[in-house]
């Protein structure tokens, strides 16, 4: 009987720490949706980084775009042409 009873214990545990332990089903879930977050974020950010890169070579002395070198000096430095009008 006290065998049983250690089987039927151990069985149990072991049942519960594959569900809710640290290496888990529910554990591996967690990880798997953080993965597919952070998957996103770095797809995000590599797409940000290169629409950078792309206003860098473009501003660069190889390549001037002179569109985006008169947009950014009239984000940055504030600048206007003689001909504009400015309204406040």
């Amino acid at each position: 009987m006290l065998y049983l009873l250690g089987l039927i214990s151990a069985g149990t545990y072991f049942t519960f720490a594959s569900v809710q332990g640290d290496y888990g089903l529910f554990r591996r879930v967690r990880i798997d949706a953080e993965a597919q977050t952070l998957a996103q974020e770095r797809d995000r950010l590599a797409a940000e980084i290169a629409t950078l890169e792309n206003k860098t070579r473009r501003i660069s002395d190889d390549f001037l775009d002179l569109d985006l070198l008169d947009q950014q000096a009239r984000d940055v430095l504030g600048l206007v042409r003689a001909d504009e009008v400015v309204l406040r």
